[in-house]
């Protein structure tokens, strides 16, 4: 009688209890010190957290929010976080759980950017190769397991065997961008009307007035950051720009990321390719989102601000995009997830997003690190250890790390 009670408040949309943002904090900060294995295990979490064990919500409401999160730009697991962090606590509740979910991998990914900036010399050569290596095996992952799904059919693997080319030959960030807007146009044109969905209201109010606004500045901010980057050169500014666009356009989850940053970060010098690899490495073993991987990046910068400030910038800077993304879709949701045309246009994009990641798994990511015959063999086993053995992915890195040094040093 509960559980159908609770169901039907979801379903009507009826306010959930308030809890403090420091409550909050609390819960997702556990989350966010034991959460490993990716976006998807992330999810996993949460409905553990929050459907099983705190009933926060039913599983139709759960079930629909994931859906809006990964409908938007961003990663969806933090996109959701701070989605429920916002039905407990408003504003301060959707920021309570960003935070309590993120710092735990940013503040471990500085520390590791500037214990490689000072003290190099103490992490062997070879350790630091295999965290490249094995970058190599967690995006062959990747790729392997969103193809299986959003390439089911000869028109979508076509898409992304074009799109693949396409982000091979125009390697960077804009083209990147190019790349998603026509394909979700050949997606609008060609493809057949998904399957109705069921009506499960979100347990969320928010009106639209306030939606709008926050999609307005959502706006403001994409279009407006490379005008004043361009107008007021400022590297704190450049950095706000480049890592605001990456996540403001990122379809997919966070391995997608990857050569959008690339792309910005690697070319005019910021960041040296070896850094950047080794950082994508670091940030598999860590638990929480992915995205956190910027606030790594910031604190590796060649050029001011970088350590703590500039970690901590690129961090807010590439988070910003989903916090105004989702509290400005959230009242729109209903009207957006039942339109033809937008779920259409989202099969192409889809699509897309895997053919983009097959690229960044040959360039950078297999380019810079497979050089000998037994980077290969180490790419190999980790792949395995990953997709067949089920280690969890930070046990993967870890023992990358280690037989790289050991191969480092049998080669010396």
């Amino acid at each position: 009688m509960d559980k159908s009670r609770d169901d039907a408040q979801d379903a009507a949309g009826a306010a959930p209890t308030h809890c403090s943002a420091w409550a909050i904090f609390l819960i997702f900060l556990r989350l966010g010190l034991s959460s490993f294995g990716g976006p998807i295990a992330h999810l996993g979490y949460f409905r553990t957290e929050f459907v099983e064990k705190r009933r926060w919500l039913s599983e139709h409401a759960y079930a629909d929010l994931v859906a809006l999160c990964q409908f938007l730009p961003g990663p969806a697991s933090s996109q959701v976080g701070m989605a429920l962090g916002f039905s407990r606590g408003g504003y301060a509740g959707a920021l309570a759980a960003w935070l309590g979910f993120t710092l735990p991998s940013a503040i471990a990914l500085i520390l590791f950017a500037l214990g490689l900036a000072r003290h190099a010399e103490l992490l062997p050569a070879g350790a630091l190769h295999g965290l490249k290596v094995v970058a190599v095996a967690v995006v062959a992952q990747a790729v392997w397991g969103m193809a299986r799904t959003l390439c089911a059919d000869v028109p979508r693997v076509s898409i992304m065997a074009i799109a693949t080319c396409a982000a091979l030959a125009l390697p960077s960030a804009w083209g990147q961008v190019g790349i998603i807007v026509a394909a979700g146009l050949v997606g609008l044109l060609w493809f057949a009307p998904p399957p109705a969905l069921d009506r499960v209201g979100l347990p969320i109010a928010m009106g639209r007035r306030a939606g709008a606004v926050w999609l307005a500045l959502f706006c403001v901010l994409l279009l407006g950051l490379p005008a004043l980057a361009a107008a007021w050169p400022s590297q704190p500014l450049r950095m706000v720009d480049a890592f605001y666009r990456a996540g403001a356009l990122v379809f997919g989850g966070g391995h997608v990321v990857l050569p959008l940053l690339q792309a910005e970060v690697v070319p005019p010098g910021w960041v040296s390719q070896e850094a950047f690899l080794a950082g994508y490495g670091a940030a598999q073993a860590v638990p929480g989102p992915l995205f956190t991987f910027a606030a790594f990046l910031g604190a590796s910068m060649n050029v001011a601000p970088s350590g703590w400030w500039g970690g901590l910038l690129c961090l807010a800077a590439i988070f910003a995009p989903s916090f105004l993304l989702i509290l400005g879709a959230l009242p729109f949701w209903e009207l957006l997830r039942h339109d033809v045309r937008a779920r259409k246009a989202l099969f192409g994009i889809n699509a897309a997003v895997v053919g983009l990641l097959l690229a960044a798994l040959y360039t950078p990511v297999w380019t810079s690190a497979i050089l000998a015959p037994q980077d290969f063999g180490l790419a190999l086993l980790a792949l395995v250890a990953l997709m067949f053995w089920r280690l969890p992915p930070w046990l993967v890195v870890l023992g990358s790390g280690l037989l790289g040094s050991l191969l480092g040093a049998w080669g010396a």
